[in-house]
Parts: structure tokens; sequence; C-alpha cells
């Protein structure tokens, strides 16, 4: 199995490299400036540089694209969408590195949790802004999509354990009443849904046990 990870330099990124290449998959980054991660196989390329041409051959297409300023938010939007056109009416997959704020606060489906009164208010305009990016992703009916939500905690140095549990479209919390999950064990996650392929075209989402 051949996988390209965009934005392998970022967090996420790296440590979907690194389990990648721990379960023995065939991993190719791919990041605008000199590589960070630990594939020896590597693409130094522009997001919104890359063609068709580029991403020929590959099996996966993982999304770890992450903005953060108030200028490149939207990009969230505009850069899944590119990579959508790069896979269209194809057999490669399109694995995206979500986030939690869309997820719903029960099964009525009415609200999210970044419209909760407890969100806080410096994630909301990432959160609203990847909402949209799954608001236009849920559209695309000719690309083989998987769009992955991590817990409300999202931790970036939190230990890796080794377990996880998944969910749908709802906040789900643990035997604590808590949603946590470590970039690590999300990593795990992530590289089983590559491997399994359980979930096309559908959102899911991964918490700590």
């Amino acid at each position: 199995m051949k996988i390209a990870v965009i934005c392998s330099n970022g967090k996420q990124g790296k440590l979907i490299v690194k389990e990648a290449l721990g379960r023995g998959l065939d991993v190719t980054a791919i990041a605008r400036s000199e590589n960070k991660s630990l594939a020896k196989k590597f693409i130094k390329k522009d997001l919104f540089d890359l063609t068709k041409n580029d991403i020929k051959g590959f099996d996966i297409l993982v999304d770890a694209f992450g903005a953060w300023t108030e200028k490149t938010l939207p990009m969230h939007t505009t850069s899944l969408m590119h990579l959508c056109d790069l896979v269209s009416n194809s057999n490669i997959r399109l694995l995206v590195v979500g986030g939690a704020g869309s997820l719903y606060t029960d099964s009525s489906h009415k609200i999210q949790l970044v419209d909760t009164p407890d969100f806080p208010d410096a994630f909301k305009p990432l959160a609203k802004n990847m909402a949209d990016s799954l608001i236009e992703l849920r559209k695309r009916s000719d690309v083989n999509w998987t769009y992955i939500s991590p817990a409300a905690d999202f931790q970036a140095d939190g230990k890796r354990t080794g377990t996880y549990a998944l969910a749908g479209e709802e906040l789900t919390l643990n035997s604590n009443s808590e949603s946590f999950i470590s970039y690590s064990d999300y990593a795990i996650a992530f590289i089983d849904e590559v491997i399994n392929n359980k979930h096309n075209k559908e959102r899911i989402s991964v918490f700590s046990k």
C-alpha cells in the first residue's frame, strides 16, 4: 500500500508518517520545506502546486493540512477541494485529519460542539472553518473520502497508550465522562482506517477509552 502524507512536517503529519512506516506501508512525505519526517521518500512541493501526476500511483492521500491565522483559515476548504479535484473519479482514497468542533452534541444533529456555550472563543474561527470544509467534502460523491475527527481535547504531547475507541458524528465521552485523545493514539486510529477501509465517504471520530 502506497501512502502520501501531505503537510508531513506538522506534528500530526509526522506522527502519521511514523505510524505508517511502523506498519510497513510505503510512505512518501510531502511538504513545502525540507523533510522533517522519518520518511525516506519525499516530495518538496506546496499543497496547492500538487498535480494529478504528482499523486499518480498512490493508494492513499493523507491530508494533514492545518492553518491557524485569520488570513489562512479559509484554506482549510480551498486546500481540501484542491485535493478532491486531484483524486476525483479515481481509486485513490483521501483521508482527512479533521476537527472536533463539527461533532454534534447529540443524535438530533442540530447543535455542533463549536456552537455550545463552553467552547473556547479562541478556537471558534478555526473550528468553523474546518466545519465548512467538511460541508464541502460531503458534497463530493466523486471522491473516496474519510474524515476523522479527534476528541474534544486533542493533546499534542499526550502519551501513546496504544488504545482508542471509535465513534461517529456525535461527540462521545469515555467511562469517566471525558473526551480526549493524544496525537499519537489518533495516528494509530488513522492508520487503522487507512489499512482497513471501513468508513468510505463517512466522518468518524476517535477518543481515548
